[in-house]
This record gives structure tokens, C-alpha cells and sequence, in this order.
């Protein structure tokens, strides 16, 4: 999971964002310095906590992964607030080294194949349209959950009738320099360990 804090660009504001939502559409509510954002439904899907520096230990700026020490200092925040916000958030990596098990054609398209990816703690079933994809790879998987650099968020989807939980990613969805043009998934040396989180 990723906050965000640019204190040059947007300010002493950490933002804490959790689900889409249409901007026109959304409400506000602050408490002390945190300002809760609910769609139209009242379901949270962010959080601004203004005077970030004084609340919280950021160590770093731009996208920043949230981490438990982050999170319990949020948590005792809400609490200082008298906030009662559930914080029980997925903390686990969501970029990861896979390992392709499987890969059988798509029944409806002749260009995606179904891959069974092992990610350490499951299995994820993926269609993956990559021509270079192939069983005994180690690849980088998104999981769901993942928000790519070109601000997409992976989610369970469809893919011509197939479930696909997740994306096995090329360089250059992954925005690595010199990511090569022709199209392809990232396969990594045998070197890297399966279900590891892939640092970029």
C-alpha cells in the first residue's frame, strides 16, 4: 500500500488514498488535522492528514510505502482524535517475483494465454497477452491490490470470459529505464526467489 507526501509541490499533507472515486462526488469531514473523504455512499476512500511532519516520522517524500511503524503512528493519531476509523490495512508487497507453473491457451483469443503462477503464499490465475510468456519463468506479478506508475489499479477482472487475478508486468509497465520497445513481459534471472516482494 502507498501514501504520498510531496511537502515542496502540495504541502506539510500526507495522502493516504484507498479506493477511486469521482472527485465531484466525494465528501469531506476533519477532525483535528485529518480530513476523512467518503464517496457518495459515506464509504472512506482516503485520507489527508494535514501537519504530517509534526504527527508522523517521514523519512522520505513522493510515493512512500506504508509500513507497521507508519501505520501505528496513524493509528495513534486517530486515537489522539478520538477517530474510531478502522486502519486494518493489506500491507502485504503487491509487486512480487512469480513463478509460471502453467500456461494453456485462451479458449476465446488466440493471443492470450492462461497462466498459473505461483507467488509464494498462492496461486493466481493470470491471462497474460505477452508473446515471450512461457512456464519455468520467474516474472514479476502485480497483485491486486497494486497500483502501477501509470496510476492503474490491478483488480479481480475478466479477460474474454477467463478470471484473471493480477498482471505479469513488463519493463516498461513497470517504468524501468531503458525498458525495451518490442512488446514482453519482464522475465528474471532464476536468481530471484519466488513469492519475494520485486523492488523497482
Amino acid at each position: 500500500m502507498d501514501v504520498f507526501y510531496n511537502p515542496k509541490g502540495v504541502g506539510d499533507v500526507l495522502i493516504v488514498p484507498l479506493e477511486d472515486g469521482n472527485r465531484y462526488e466525494v465528501k469531506h469531514d476533519t477532525i483535528g488535522d485529518i480530513t476523512r473523504i467518503t464517496d457518495k455512499n459515506g464509504e472512506v476512500i482516503g485520507y489527508n492528514i494535514f501537519q504530517a511532519s509534526k504527527h508522523l516520522a517521514l523519512e522520505s517524500t513522493g510515493k512512500i510505502t506504508m509500513t507497521e511503524e507508519l501505520l501505528n503512528q496513524l493509528k495513534k493519531l486517530f486515537n489522539k482524535n478520538n477517530l474510531a476509523d478502522s486502519l486494518e490495512f493489506d500491507l502485504s508487497p503487491k509487486f512480487v517475483v512469480g513463478y509460471v507453473k502453467d500456461k494453456s491457451p485462451h479458449e476465446n483469443a488466440d493471443k492470450l494465454s492462461v497462466c498459473q503462477v505461483d507467488v509464494g503464499d498462492e496461486m493466481l490465475q493470470i491471462v497474460c497477452g505477452a508473446p515471450n510468456i512461457d512456464t519455468d519463468q520467474k516474472v514479476v506479478v502485480a497483485k491486486v491490490g497494486a497500483t502501477m506508475p501509470s496510476g492503474l489499479k490491478i483488480k479481480p477482472t475478466e479477460l474474454r470470459g477467463v478470471p484473471s487475478n493480477g498482471m505479469i508486468c513488463s519493463q516498461k509497465e513497470l517504468g524501468l529505464p531503458d525498458a525495451p520497445k518490442e512488446k514482453g513481459i519482464y522475465v528474471l534471472e532464476d536468481t530471484y526467489e519466488t513469492g519475494e516482494p520485486f523492488i523497482f
